[in-house]
């Protein structure tokens, strides 16, 4: 099998990205000619700024293209969210990483069936009451982690900054909302693309995402930005996968 770690000069290119890798991993398979061996990628960990907003982001585009490879078979995806640095695009906490594909192997090549590999991973949204019902897999025990203080911009350097929350009364961080926006001539009603942090707690194996900006919310996004703040886990400790429910066309679908 392979376990492949790359991505990041790709990022201006993600939509492109998206039919690239799987193009990759099935001309692997054909060319060591062994069927459809295991292939098991790193999604890419956090990096840069923190933003102060909601905003679109080649980083995010490129994770959601990574995901896409897992229509393949045999294949598996590490979530690295939590163990990137801001300043450094290669973080040093390798271990994570490997413990985090080894989890992965574990329970579907060596036959570990009670071990949890993966974070929670989006599932389905439903809107009720003005509210975002968000389900996910991998959701035995969803915690909100706390969220520290401050963040060493670099493991090499002694450096330390503050961590501001997007939503500081919030229970979990990382969930941005999109309502309607004002009706078209034509009368029908459309996403505004006009995206807010919003409120967010779990409810058993659900989150509610809601903010008295978007009384009709239609989308709903987590851990969409380079260096995200997000705190959404399972019970093992592994964090959420970054998603969004919407598919509004991103800022690198026309580039190539």
């Amino acid at each position: 099998g392979a376990l492949w770690y790359q991505g990041e000069s790709n990022a201006g290119r993600a939509y492109q990205y998206s039919k690239l890798f799987k193009v990759m991993i099935n001309d692997w398979r054909n060319r060591w000619d062994k069927g459809k061996f295991t292939f098991y990628f790193c999604q890419l960990a956090n990096f840069m700024a923190v933003s102060e907003k909601p905003e679109e982001c080649a980083w995010a585009e490129l994770r959601e293209a990574q995901t896409m490879a897992l229509d393949l078979p045999n294949t598996g995806q590490a979530n690295l969210i939590d163990i990137g640095e801001a300043s450094d695009i290669h973080p040093r906490n390798k271990q994570e990483v490997g413990r985090r594909l080894a989890l992965i192997a574990m329970a579907n090549i060596f036959g570990e069936k009670k071990l949890e590999y993966y974070g929670p991973v989006y599932k389905s949204m439903k809107v009720k009451d003005g509210k975002a019902i968000i389900k996910f897999s991998h959701a035995d025990g969803l915690i909100a982690k706390e969220v520290p203080a401050t963040y060493k911009p670099k493991s090499s350097a002694d450096e330390v900054k503050p961590l501001v929350k997007p939503m500081p009364n919030s229970q979990l961080q990382g969930f941005a909302i999109c309502g309607e926006a004002p009706a078209s001539p034509s009368g029908s009603a459309v996403a505004s693309n006009n995206w807010v942090w919003a409120d967010a707690k779990i409810d058993g194996s659900t989150v509610i995402v809601s903010s008295d900006k978007v009384p009709k919310p239609v989308a709903v996004r987590y851990a969409w930005a380079n260096n995200p703040v997000c705190n959404l886990y399972n019970k093992e400790g592994l964090p959420a996968y970054p998603f969004r429910t919407d598919d509004f066309p991103g800022i690198t679908a026309d580039k190539k």
